[in-house]
């Protein structure tokens, strides 16, 4: 059990994050559910990243290194959750969740310090039976160690809109668009166009949670269209940016 005014399955820590917080990479020995009630958590594993608004939340098993960042002022409200309470959650990966209306509601009762033993027993109960998965996927643009590959990948993080091919790329930093190509899915993963494909959606995820509209994101990130940028979008991390912002709705 952890550690609270009565013994507990969940821990609710509660951290402001200014701008610009980052907690380095480590783990916990109990599951975390990481949620901001206000502003952008970015979350990363080795299994990628994920940029999570208040209606999204990680769930974060334990023993899983994750580093974890604020974009923009945020307040981080986490469960820390205790690995026996839950027999019922099998994630084995990290697992990005609804915070819907309930969840949240349920976090912030867990904040308080009256709740008699029972009571307390009752709300955590309920907030695990109410965590739905929701069919996202982690937004992962690794760097490349190659320095020709690297300068590539720096200065479309820079610019996302850059639509020049790997041709042109190649006269600039010094190295044939095959190799660029070779060294890509040799130490990213993906390739060139996967990468640039993730590169614009990591760039797109912010300037969406601020409500820009869909045309501007689109053009900024590189796309003639929103429809275009939309079925991009998709394709990539599963869901519509409506229904991963849902300020767009």
């Amino acid at each position: 059990m952890l550690r609270g005014p009565h013994p507990t399955a969940i821990f609710i820590g509660h951290f402001a994050m200014p701008r610009g917080t980052a907690f380095t990479r480590h783990w916990h020995a109990v599951h975390q559910l990481a949620w901001s009630a206000k502003g952008l958590l970015r979350v990363t594993t080795r299994r990628g990243s994920w940029l999570l608004p208040p209606t999204l939340a990680l769930w974060i098993p334990a023993r899983v290194p994750h580093t974890t960042e604020s974009v923009g002022d945020t307040v981080m409200r986490s469960p820390y959750v205790d690995p026996v309470s839950c027999p019922g959650i099998d994630w084995r990966e990290p697992t990005v969740v609804e915070a819907g209306p309930l969840p949240r509601a349920l976090i912030e009762h867990l904040l308080r310090t009256d709740l008699t033993a029972e009571a307390r027993a009752r709300a955590e109960a309920v907030l695990l039976d109410v965590l739905r998965p929701v069919p996202v996927t982690s937004v992962t643009a690794p760097e490349p160690r190659d320095p020709r590959a690297r300068a590539v990948a720096h200065a479309l993080t820079a610019h996302p809109a850059d639509a020049r091919p790997l041709a042109a790329w190649g006269t600039e930093v010094g190295a044939s668009a095959r190799t660029l190509a070779r060294l890509f899915v040799a130490e990213t993963g993906l390739a060139f166009g996967q990468w640039r494909e993730q590169a614009r959606m990591r760039a797109a995820m912010p300037l969406l949670a601020e409500g820009l509209p869909l045309d501007s994101v689109a053009h900024r990130v590189g796309y003639a269209s929103a429809s275009s940028f939309v079925a991009a979008f998709h394709r990539v991390v599963g869901v519509t940016p409506r229904q991963y912002f849902p300020v767009h709705g």
